[in-house]
């Protein structure tokens, strides 16, 4: 059996990369493969942040010597973890082992975009090392492609988990009038825009509630918060903060409609979350999401910042029931016919067998 080196975050980190390999955990994939996880991000402060990584690069020097991967998988993203996984890089090219980066990035414009050209350079040389780059829409594979060949790129789309009993029990039930939203509260998911489409929808649905799942900066939070209370809109807005587990299946399961209205992203795990538990989605036309939501059937991608739009589409799933039924059905089809973990999981295994 091949082995495979996977660097990781810690598993309870807030965000779509720990979501998505928290579902290779007990998969097909460690039935197909030895994978030895390295851990070397947690949340926390500067300190505990600084001794998890140290501890991952001696893990990961650990087993480069003595369990001899056949490749090493490593997933990253742009900014401060671009640095961060650099020594694996390094470690894994002088060892010889083939890299497979899992790109998981969204700010393409200030990592490399609008980068100096000294820094450009230092990309393309890190990024060369590797044998593989995943990009998560064929998007970002264009926007990867001016660092590296495109020969070097492969799409492999994230994945959503079907909970069909879900879907059928909020066929069953009257709308509650709830809108979710999971992610980061700042500026990239689009959250400074939210006071204003709350403001606008409770014109029409004044019992509508939504609920802001996720965390933020102090600042930002605070910011956000400040801007529902000058809508006077405060009583139907909810801040539960990071939901996991059992409290992220309750919060799915009652929601109406996914909300996101970012401005940069990959293909985000979050849509592919709501869209498994069939839930119509309000997004915007970024990153990989114009291929999950498509506009008219399972929801509506608007422009980002787009307040009116975004604000008339959550009114329009919130009062009129076949809409909202017949957009959830094709959240559910979409899902089903194309973005299962199995389907993720072939295309990843297609991957390493070509390069080891």
């Amino acid at each position: 059996m091949k082995k495979v080196c996977m660097v990781v975050q810690d598993p309870m980190v807030k965000g779509g990369i720990a979501a998505v390999v928290n579902g290779y955990r007990g998969s097909q994939l460690e039935k197909d493969y030895q994978i030895v996880y390295v851990e070397s991000y947690k949340d926390g402060g500067k300190y505990s942040k600084l001794l998890k990584a140290i501890r991952g690069y001696f893990h990961f020097l650990k087993v480069l010597v003595v369990d001899r991967p056949d490749l090493v998988h490593i997933h990253s993203s742009f900014g401060p973890s671009f640095y961060r996984k650099l020594p694996f890089i390094y470690m894994a090219s002088w060892a010889g082992v083939p890299i497979v980066n899992h790109i998981h990035g969204a700010d393409f414009e200030s990592f490399f975009r609008n980068a100096v050209n000294r820094k450009k350079e230092y990309i393309r040389k890190v990024y060369d090392k590797c044998s593989v780059l995943i990009a998560l829409s064929a998007e970002w594979k264009e926007c990867l492609s001016r660092v590296v060949d495109s020969g070097k790129i492969r799409i492999i789309e994230n994945y959503s988990i079907l909970n069909e009993k879900a879907y059928e029990e909020r066929n069953m039930r009257a709308c509650n009038n709830r809108v979710l939203f999971l992610g980061e509260l700042g500026q990239r998911k689009g959250c400074f825009d939210i006071p204003a489409v709350v403001e606008m929808v409770v014109a029409t649905v004044p019992e509508v509630r939504f609920v802001l799942c996720g965390a933020g900066s102090r600042t930002d939070e605070s910011a956000i918060k400040k801007l529902i209370e000058e809508k006077k809109v405060t009583a139907n807005v909810e801040f539960p903060g990071w939901v996991r587990e059992t409290e992220k299946d309750r919060v799915l399961r009652e929601a109406d409609v996914f909300f996101l209205p970012s401005y940069n992203e990959g293909m985000p795990m979050s849509v592919l979350d709501a869209m498994g538990y069939g839930l119509p989605v309000v997004s915007t036309k970024v990153g990989g999401i114009p291929k999950i939501v498509h506009s008219g059937e399972n929801g509506i991608c608007c422009d980002p910042g787009d307040v009116d739009s975004m604000a008339g589409a959550i009114t329009e799933l919130l009062t009129n029931d076949q809409t909202r039924k017949s957009a959830s059905a094709f959240s559910m089809k979409i899902v089903k016919e194309g973005y299962s973990l199995e389907a993720h999981l072939k295309m990843l295994e297609k991957v390493y067998e070509e390069i080891t």
